[in-house]
Order: C-alpha cells, then structure tokens, then sequence
C-alpha cells in the first residue's frame, strides 16, 4: 500500500497569542476532518509576549524558537525541522476553510510535476466595499500571473501566508531566500520553483486572514506597495520594500 502524503503546517509567530487560537484550531479541524497524516510546527519568531505559551496549550503541537525577527527566516526555521512531503506555509492570522486539506492533495495527486499551489486570502474584519476591492486586485494579479507563467515564462504567483509547497522542490532551489525578509518573498519564491516545476494559484483554495494590515496602511497604499514588490521580485529579483510595519494591535473582530 502507498504510503499517504504527509503535510507539515509551519506557522509563523510573532506575538500573534491573540490570532494564533482560531488559526490552529482551524489547522487541526482540518486535519481532523480529513485524516491526512499532518505535524503542525509553530515558529516563535522573537515575541514578547504569550505566543509560546499559547502554541503549547495544544497537544501535538511542535513549538521551536527563531530568536532573529523576520517572516522568511521563521518560514526557514520551521521548514528545516519539518518531515512533510509538503510543506503547508499559513501564518498566524490565516485560518483554513473547510476542505483545504482535501484540495491540496487531490491537486497534488493529479498533478505530479506540481511544485507548489496558493490561493486568495478573504479578509473577513474589513467592509464589503473593501473586500470588493480586494478582490479586484486579485483578479488584477491574476492576469499578470496567467501572462508571467504562460506567455513570458518568468515565474509565477504565489499568496504569503496560504501556499503550500512540495519539500522536493523547496531543496532543489536551496530554500527560502534570505534577501527577501517580507515584501515580495512570495513572489520570488514562486519564480525560483516554477523553474522546476508548476507553480499554480486558483481561486479554489482560499483562506480567511485579518485585514489589520490593510486597516493600517490603507488598501490603496498596501495594493500598490505589493504590485511593485510584484514586479520588482519577478524581473529584477530584489524587493521593492525592505521594511515593514507590524500590526497586532488591531481588535479582532468575530468570523462571519
């Protein structure tokens, strides 16, 4: 009998103790839901305050240490300790819906040249109006991935935060990048595994995240600022931005 696909969910923490219970339970519903063999690996990337103490409070829950702040070193620590065949990347205010386990391996299972798949975030704390207007940068991003993957053939698109990727492919481009610590560090990532094998982002496998950061900066702001990180990734292979605002003293708001 084959052996089944294993997923390792790595989430990056940084003093996310408000967000990170509704993400894990979602994690392991969902892995309970489906019965995928699965780890769940939280990073502590640096907190001060209750993010440790709060991974811990699930049973079976992998809690290490990442002492140097940063979004794509916390992705590196955990996918070093992880033992999936694939790596599922979700951050810490990202929850799953239901049947996103399931997506993921039937894609996976079709496919065997698949690197690596993504899909949209709904942030589900902002206005109708807003998320209309996300969404329209979606469809925006998403004929700049259908023209950069198929008739340009200089990457791909990926959404930090919701994508998983197969840890075969993940060690033939030598990992993470390190010179990309936040803004575009998707976007590269992408580029660099689509170049052994498909890299696909669809609408089918969306995630609700916090708009806490589009509430802080302005979607206006934020949608340009990651349209040239965008580009800036794809053809110039640096980041546009090399710094970033946190934002985690945003009320949460109940899911819809």
């Amino acid at each position: 009998m084959k052996e089944a696909i294993k997923i390792s969910f790595v989430v990056p923490a940084y003093n996310e103790e408000a967000c990170l219970p509704r993400t894990l339970e979602a994690i392991v519903a969902e892995i309970a839901r489906s019965q995928c063999a699965a780890e769940i690996i939280v990073v502590n990337n640096a907190s001060t305050d209750k993010t440790r103490q709060t991974a811990q409070a699930y049973p079976g829950i992998f809690v290490i240490d990442e002492p140097v702040k940063g979004l794509v070193r916390a992705r590196a620590a955990g996918f070093h300790v992880a033992t999936g065949d694939l790596i599922a990347n979700i951050d810490a205010d990202t929850i799953l819906t239901e049947g996103w386990i399931d997506k993921v391996l039937r894609a996976f299972a079709a496919n065997p040249e698949l690197a690596a798949m993504s899909g949209p975030l709904v942030y589900y704390d902002l206005p109708k109006r807003t998320r209309a207007l996300v969404r329209a940068f979606y469809c925006g991003g998403y004929v700049c991935y259908l023209l950069n993957r198929y008739i340009l053939r200089v990457g791909s698109m990926m959404q930090g935060g919701n994508f998983v990727v197969k840890r075969d492919a993940l060690v033939r481009i030598g990992g993470f990048n390190p010179n990309f610590a936040f803004y575009g560090e998707d976007t590269e990532l992408a580029r660099r595994l689509s170049k052994v094998g498909d890299v696909d982002f669809t609408f089918s496998l969306p995630a609700l995240s916090s708009g806490r950061r589009l509430v802080g900066e302005g979607v206006a702001r934020i949608g340009l600022r990651y349209a040239m990180n965008f580009f800036w990734a794809t053809f110039l292979k640096k980041p546009f931005t090399e710094s970033w605002l946190d934002f985690r003293d945003q009320p949460q708001k109940p899911l819809p």
